[in-house]
């Protein structure tokens, strides 16, 4: 019911505000997430911006809170793992180098939301491959020994990261009801499918045939055989 009710708010308000500019629509400069053609999605900082701002300053929960933090580090896991795969297999691929571009616009997606909320940040000023959480801290020293075996063994990582991270945001949009937050998961999430279906085809591309390693074979494929998702 809460849930409902801020949604109804927020598109109410949204309303008020382009009617108030006018009622048309082009002061939208357009949905957060921005998709290329191969799937590279990356979060428009002023496009969020633009998609929160109307939103009322909702009260967080430890769970929000906590989530919001962890979330920061993970994002920032991808990015830096990424960035050192490009710079060992750049010389065979692109995608490394242009999911991590991506990646950073998705750490900073929510870093805006703690700022937003006056949250510490976990990750300010933590050189890249450092993490305040440790679980987060190993993961990233195994992924880097993995990707560092062969260039199959770098994609399969790749694969592994937009799983964890399509899992993990999934479990927490269970719980989180605040609408900005909301937004920010439900554009990451989409843009974790789309480089999840980005990888997979740069295997399919030198004849891999990946399998999934945390999502179920039902839910893997229901991405893979689906086309890249686009904003809104």
């Amino acid at each position: 019911m809460k849930y409902t009710i801020q949604k109804l708010t927020a598109a109410l308000l949204i309303t008020l505000t382009l009617t108030a500019c006018g009622g048309g629509s082009t002061n939208y400069p357009g949905p957060p997430l921005l998709v290329t053609d191969d799937g590279i999605s990356t979060i428009s900082s002023v496009n969020l911006n633009y998609a929160i701002a109307l939103l009322p300053l909702e009260g967080l929960n430890a769970y929000e809170s906590s989530s919001l933090k962890y979330m920061r580090e993970e994002e920032k896991l991808a990015q830096n793992v990424y960035s050192q795969l490009n710079n060992t297999w750049g010389a065979q691929t692109r995608v490394f180098g242009n999911v991590s571009q991506s990646e950073a616009s998705h750490t900073e997606a929510i870093r805006q939301l703690l700022v937003r909320y006056s949250l510490t940040d976990p990750a300010a000023n933590l050189a890249e491959g450092v993490f305040e959480n440790q679980t987060l801290q190993q993961l990233y020293a195994t992924l880097i020994q993995q990707g560092n075996v062969s260039y199959v063994d770098a994609l399969k990582v790749a694969c592994a990261i937009e799983e964890i991270d399509i899992l993990d945001l999934q479990n927490a949009l269970v719980n989180v009801d605040n609408q900005d937050i909301r937004i920010v998961y439900d554009n990451l999430t989409k843009g974790s499918r789309n480089h999840l279906r980005s990888f997979v085809n740069a295997l399919s591309m030198i004849g891999v045939t990946y399998a999934p390693q945390y999502l179920t074979t039902a839910a893997y494929n229901a991405i893979i055989t689906t086309p890249i998702e686009r904003g809104n």
